[in-house]
């Protein structure tokens, strides 16, 4: 039986996953992450109140830029020529941010991780910014939703 961890050999040795012998299709992630934070600091977000600008756009932009930097952060990652990526925010309640990044590309290999990765840096992003208003918001739920193409074919986040 293979090991179904693709990253590792059957000896238990990184490596890199040999996507050579797949064909390139169009493939597409979608990632999210909440924060939950006082219902003031939420305010201030929304107000554009805070004194390092428009948390909003700086989290955006630094989501898209991690997304694009995945294969830098994470070891054994593709680097992939990204087509789209787009980070956006909710307010599900009066104390809770919601983020999703999506990202799409035409390659050999999926993008799940750089959603993840955009996902993940645009809510340290919203920390960094926000920490001296709350050093007690929690960053929670970094999760894939859903994620499309390739021969694993299509997958939706079921509640549990």
């Amino acid at each position: 039986m293979s090991n179904p961890l693709t990253h590792f050999d059957d000896m238990g040795g990184s490596r890199m996953v040999d996507v050579s012998d797949k064909a390139p299709t169009h493939r597409v992630a979608r990632a999210s992450a909440s924060l939950v934070m006082a219902p003031g600091t939420l305010r201030l977000i929304r107000e554009r109140g805070t004194a390092k600008g428009n948390v909003l756009e700086v989290a955006r932009l630094a989501g898209i830029m991690a997304a694009k930097r995945t294969a830098d952060l994470i070891p054994l990652c593709h680097p992939l020529p990204l087509d789209s990526v787009s980070v956006t925010f909710d307010y599900p309640d009066e104390k809770t941010l919601k983020l999703e990044a999506v990202v799409g590309v035409h390659a050999r290999t999926g993008v799940e991780m750089e959603a993840l990765t955009a996902a993940s840096i645009a809510a340290l992003t919203v920390y960094d910014m926000c920490k001296s208003a709350d050093r007690g918001m929690i960053i929670q739920r970094i999760q894939l939703e859903e994620k499309d193409g390739g021969r694993s074919g299509h997958y939706l986040r079921k509640e549990r």
